[in-house]
């Protein structure tokens, strides 16, 4: 049963394991990828249900402003977030977004770093987007006043219940999420049509209604100059009507391209990424304008407060008022539906972002390269996080914001880098306009919400120490991917293995020789090799050590027309002489020996330096991993230290 288990939980690793991309990398997720009209339902799950929220949150704001500070809001989209994201997708196809970019830029362990803070704030992003979604879904199946006295009280098992269903779904696979995705988007959309039609009716019918505004907007605010310098102040606190675009590169992976799609350039996948980034944005946008006119115009101020009853659901409010109580059940039904779901576009970006990296980074078990394991965790996690906020939607909304501005203020970011570093200097000067409002955004609301930045470094220091232990608890692991050697090398090997194959692992220094003269009297003397045994000095140079993982290529070089060298490149000196050494033994078939010195100092300092900087104490750990690595004594290469 357990093994059946085991297999069913870790079913998609193999081909992962191969690809070294994530759970959704080519070419395993071929059969999952969907038209991009499909997946922007998924992503749009999260944007387009911020519309359960958001005319309130202006209202509560601005008040009669609403409407304009709304415009400000869909401006910002359209003419920064949009051309922003539209270029994240060009330049980071395979669903990592902005990190990506940022890696890129950054190398080195201050790349692995940044990468492990922007991982942080993402998951505080996605996490509180299943949680904050479900605890405002079980806000709303409470505040219904059919069910209101019976569950009233039950908030925290209703949303562990709801959570538990998501994460059954993607338990379930991929194509069953975007299918259930496709139904929900449509209905709410369909139901948020009438609501939005039904308003504006009663608007144009009541002609009073928008002289009344307008009158009373003019008396509060004075000019249209002061109105929108207002609508700018305030932008922070709408700004979370951008919440769930920054998924939409996320789900990239799930797009369909065409068929010439390569994965170098996937152009049929950035295509269908940009129309699903556009076409959100611009059903968003309309939505958006629409739904802050009718209830700010139909709805009395003292309705939006927490007291009222339309505090946190205004549409749902003139659902109930204005349609009549049985369309008001069924549209709370289906704002139910899309909140609980909103989450499906978070574990979606979290499933194809944390495994894109840390197991790449050795930073993870090579279960967190499977989809079930991390589904189980991930839902794991939103329970934690559920019970510590007892479902409490106020208490969770500073985390969200933070962590979904931080997220585009990081994607503004990178775009202005890529641009600078292609020398669009035009682009970057729009970019960097963008960039300076999403900092100023983004600064507001952490000052006015410090919680939010609180709770985001409690993830930033769990996924920091998680790492860093599965790093550590990793290090003696073979960690190359591939050994080639190229035509030179594999004559070296061939000529030894006639007699016996014996390498002399080497620290090059100058090079001369003077230095492989000395070195090799110094082993035969002391490993009693003969002089009629040919041996291969071995050196290994360290380029990137916060690399966990690589392919190894070897070269053959003839120095000083009498030594012959093997020279490599890796992350680390051991894993890379284990690495050559079993490849030596499968492929010409014969068992090597290897030659060490014992390092001079301090064995902890040596340890650290192995870990940090891919060096110390060489030969013991050159042994560990070939004992890690090949069980079996008698087919292990030797190591000899003298």
């Amino acid at each position: 049963m357990w093994h059946r288990f085991r297999a069913w939980l870790l079913e998609d690793l193999p081909d992962q394991a191969k690809q070294r991309l994530g759970p959704h990398a080519e070419p395993a997720a071929t059969e999952r990828r969907q038209p991009w009209w499909k997946v922007m339902c998924l992503t749009g799950l999260d944007y387009f249900s911020t519309l359960g929220y958001q005319p309130g949150i202006a209202a509560l704001a601005v008040g009669l402003l609403s409407p304009v500070a709304t415009v400000v809001l869909v401006v910002v989209t359209l003419v920064g977030a949009l051309p922003v994201y539209r270029r994240v997708a060009q330049e980071s196809p395979h669903g990592q977004g902005s990190i990506a970019m940022l890696e890129r830029l950054l190398p080195f362990w201050k790349g692995k770093l940044m990468v492990l803070i922007l991982l942080g704030f993402a998951a505080t992003d996605f996490v509180i987007t299943m949680t904050l979604s479900a605890a405002d879904a079980t806000a709303h199946i409470v505040e219904n006043p059919h069910v209101r006295d019976v569950l009233s009280g039950h908030e925290v098992p209703i949303t562990l219940g709801l959570l538990a269903v998501l994460g059954g779904v993607f338990l379930k696979g991929f194509r069953e999420a975007i299918g259930v995705a496709v139904v929900l988007v449509a209905v709410y959309l369909a139901m948020n049509v009438v609501v939005v039609a039904v308003g504006l009716w009663q608007v144009a019918t009541t002609p009073h209604v928008v002289a009344d505004w307008a009158t009373a907007l003019t008396a509060q605010r004075g000019s249209p100059l002061l109105m929108v310098a207002v609508a700018l102040v305030v932008f922070p606190k709408l700004a979370l009507g951008l919440s769930g675009f920054e998924t939409g590169v996320a789900v990239m992976p799930h797009i369909q391209g065409r068929p010439s799609d390569t994965e170098e350039r996937p152009v049929g996948r950035i295509r269908g990424a940009k129309r699903l980034l556009t076409t959100a944005a611009l059903i968003m946008s309309v939505f958006l304008i629409t739904s802050s006119i009718v209830t700010t115009l139909l709805i009395p101020h003292r309705e939006f407060e927490p007291s009222g009853q339309a505090y946190g659901r205004a549409l749902a409010y003139l659902a109930h008022e204005h349609v009549g109580r049985t369309f008001g059940t069924v549209y709370d039904v289906s704002t139910i539906a899309i909140l609980w779901f909103a989450g499906a576009s978070a574990m979606a970006g979290l499933l194809n972002l944390l495994p894109r990296y840390l197991p790449r980074y050795g930073m993870a078990p090579h279960w967190a390269g499977a989809v079930r394991p991390m589904v189980l965790v991930l839902t794991g996690v939103a329970f934690l996080i559920t019970w510590i906020f007892q479902a409490d939607v106020e208490a969770q909304g500073g985390a969200y914001a933070t962590g979904v501005l931080v997220v585009i203020t990081s994607a503004t970011f990178a775009v202005t880098l890529a641009a600078r570093h292609a020398r669009q200097h035009r682009t970057m000067v729009f970019f960097g306009i963008v960039a300076a409002v999403f900092v100023y955004t983004t600064l507001a609301n952490i000052v006015e919400r410090p919680e939010g930045v609180k709770i985001g470094a409690i993830f930033i220091g769990a996924i920091v120490a998680f790492s860093c232990l599965s790093r550590f608890v990793r290090a003696f692991e073979l960690r190359i991917t591939d050994v080639v050697l190229d035509e030179r090398a594999q004559l070296f090997v061939r000529d030894c293995a006639r007699r016996k194959v014996r390498l002399i692992a080497n620290e090059p220094g100058p090079r001369d020789v003077a230095e492989y003269r000395e070195k090799l009297r110094q082993i035969r003397a002391s490993h009693g090799i003969p002089e009629e045994d040919p041996v291969l000095f071995v050196e290994v140079t360290v380029r990137d050590p916060s690399r966990f993982e690589s392919e190894l290529r070897v070269r053959g070089e003839v120095l000083h027309n009498r030594y012959r060298v093997l020279t490599m490149e890796s992350a680390t000196v051991p894993n890379a002489l284990a690495a050559l050494l079993l490849h030596i033994r499968d492929e010409p078939g014969c068992r090597p020996h290897i030659h060490f010195e014992w390092t001079e100092g301090n064995p902890v300092h040596n340890l650290l330096r192995f870990l940090l900087f891919g060096v110390g104490e060489v030969a013991a750990v050159t042994h560990e991993v070939l004992r890690e690595a090949e069980p079996d004594r008698s087919r292990r290469p030797d190591v000899h230290v003298g």
